[in-house]
């Protein structure tokens, strides 16, 4: 194994969960962000030579996988239509952490590539506007409406109803 392949394969083993888990954002398939990495980290592998500046090679696979996302998702045929109405849930006294990260989950999904992506850049990955700016090659103005759009939707979808108390009334007629 020559210099080069083994400095990668160490940079994927200690790199590869997080980067795992920005390409599941992106994608919102476990499968999806599989193939996502992968295909990042081959265009990674194949200019492994031309990066200089190690500490960035996240940042070059994260603009791998947001540009491979991109062009996988205008070629994908849309297979799931989004419904303007949720399901009926229960109401009940609350729901637990792991169905609120559920929830949020799920929202995240339903946002469209770009708004899912810069929620991603700026929440997840704590970008800040320029430099999301910077990676999706958009201006800083798109980069705050796409934020401020997508934060509007999830507020949206994510509105937890609380349950409903009965008030207690006086009986009418009662003498007291």
């Amino acid at each position: 194994m020559s210099g080069k392949d083994e400095e990668f394969r160490q940079y994927v083993v200690a790199r590869g969960p997080a980067l795992l888990r920005v390409a599941y954002q992106l994608t919102g398939q476990p499968a999806d962000a599989e193939d996502l990495l992968q295909a990042a980290l081959a265009k990674t592998y194949l200019a492994w030579d031309r990066i200089n500046d190690r500490a960035s090679l996240d940042g070059y696979v994260r603009r791998a996988m947001v540009n491979i996302n991109i062009s996988w998702w205008r070629r994908r045929k849309l297979e799931e239509y989004p419904s303007e109405e949720l399901p009926d849930t229960p109401v009940r006294d609350g729901p637990t952490p792991g169905e609120i990260h559920e929830l949020l989950e799920q929202a995240i999904d339903r946002l469209p590539a770009r708004q899912r992506t810069a929620i991603l850049l700026r929440y997840y990955e704590d970008m800040t506007e320029t430099e999301i700016a910077t990676t999706l090659g958009i201006s800083i103005g798109t980069v705050k409406s796409t934020v401020s759009r997508a934060m509007a939707k999830l507020r949206g979808d994510l509105v937890v109803v609380e349950p409903c108390v009965p008030e207690t009334r006086p009986q009418l007629g009662s003498a007291g």
